[in-house]
């Protein structure tokens, strides 16, 4: 764990005293020195998805077990799971109350783009439940709250710096445009291309500093995006094989998702970097601390 223990929760800081008392003795060097830092990170990035890992947990579950002829219908027991694991990420200090703000805002944003995607028929939901605006049931919304919550909690477990960030306006204006473009590239030209290579010329001078245990790495920032949206896009995949939605070349029997929206959830991912600068405002790395990469 990281010792800038100040933005953990309460509980986090219980486990980071506890992972200090069992780490204490690990070598320096070597190669158990690298196996531990795997092991920290592989828990650090685990903890940091557990709101998602929850939510598509029970999205599996409700496709392999849920009753088809069960009185309460499939989406609205979603949408109640949903919500009691968001108040179990509260009640049981996962996430601040700092926190929550962004994620919220991520369930609004997302579930705008909701409403109009599912209306020009860009994907959809089965007809089933009454806890749904209009073609679209509420658990949707949590969906991106998920990513969201991801976002926030791997910034502080890491405690995530940045060498050469952009200016925090010009990426709010990148984001606000990318956001507009998933609405208008149905009734004008596609600007997604541009978009990207916005990102591309904004993002590519920075570089991330994140601490695993002992050691803080230093990685150029645009694959760790890439990498992000890939494994957005592998759960996207569980998710329509799983019922939540479909998109239309799935009405017939699940298909493999495009891998062209890698490139849609690589854009959703700077929306969601930039939600999280208004919770979390980049800071640069600390003067002399110990890196690799």
């Amino acid at each position: 764990m990281t010792d800038g223990t100040r933005e953990f929760t309460r509980l986090e800081r219980g486990i980071d005293r506890l992972a200090h008392r069992i780490l204490r003795g690990a070598p320096r060097r070597g190669a158990r020195a690298v196996l531990v830092e795997c092991a920290v990170f592989l828990l650090k990035q685990a903890w940091a998805c557990v709101f998602g890992a929850l939510l598509l947990a029970v999205i599996v579950a409700a496709r392999l077990w849920y009753p088809e002829d069960a009185v309460l219908a499939r989406n609205d027991a979603l949408t109640i799971a949903a919500i009691v694991i968001q108040i179990g990420m509260l009640a049981f200090r996962l996430e601040s109350g700092r926190e929550l703000w962004v994620i919220v805002l991520f369930h609004i944003t997302g579930t705008a783009m909701e409403l109009f995607k599912t209306d020009v028929g860009s994907w959809s939901y089965d007809g089933e439940g009454v806890l749904r605006i209009g073609a679209v049931p509420l658990f949707s919304g949590f969906m991106y709250a998920a990513v969201g919550s991801y976002m926030v909690r791997v910034y502080r477990l890491h405690d995530l710096r940045f060498a050469r960030y952009p200016k925090v306006w010009l990426t709010a204006i990148v984001a606000a445009l990318i956001y507009l473009n998933f609405f208008g590239h149905h009734f004008v030209f596609d600007f997604r291309w541009i978009l990207l290579a916005a990102v591309v010329v904004l993002w590519l001078p920075t570089v991330m500093h994140f601490r695993v245990w002992r050691t803080t790495l230093r990685v150029p920032i645009l694959p760790v995006f890439v990498g992000v949206a890939l494994f957005i896009w592998f759960a996207e995949n569980i998710g329509t094989w799983a019922g939540a939605w479909f998109y239309p070349n799935q009405t017939d029997g699940w298909h493999l998702v495009s891998p062209q929206k890698i490139v849609a959830w690589f854009l959703l991912m700077i929306i969601s970097i930039v939600l999280v600068t208004f919770v979390y405002p980049p800071k640069p790395p600390e003067a002399g601390e110990r890196g690799a990469g």
